[in-house]
């Protein structure tokens, strides 16, 4: 896997992890009892704790990255030690 490559999957990786980790942790105004001021949405987070869902999401995207390197470079998972598609016929 190249350098360009391998930055790549890592940018869509970590964006999909972001969008996973974003949720975990949040409460909204009506959740926390805090009063909401006119013009504001009611279900927006009180406290979003963003640089620790970017250091988590970061950590994650890390780990599903080496997982995904080895699996390219060392091939831990053959097509052939998947159940389902042993007995697949091939044309």
């Amino acid at each position: 896997m190249s350098i360009p490559s391998a930055i790549a999957i890592y940018f869509i990786i970590w964006w999909i992890c972001l969008f996973a980790v974003l949720p975990f942790g949040v409460r909204n105004a009506n959740e926390t009892g805090v009063g909401v001021e006119q013009g504001n949405e009611a279900g927006a987070p009180v406290n979003p704790m963003l640089v620790r869902k970017v250091l988590a999401t970061t950590v994650l995207a890390g780990v599903v990255f080496a997982l995904i390197w080895g699996q390219m470079t060392y091939g831990w998972i053959g097509f052939d030690d998947i159940p389902f598609l042993k007995n697949m016929p091939t044309e």
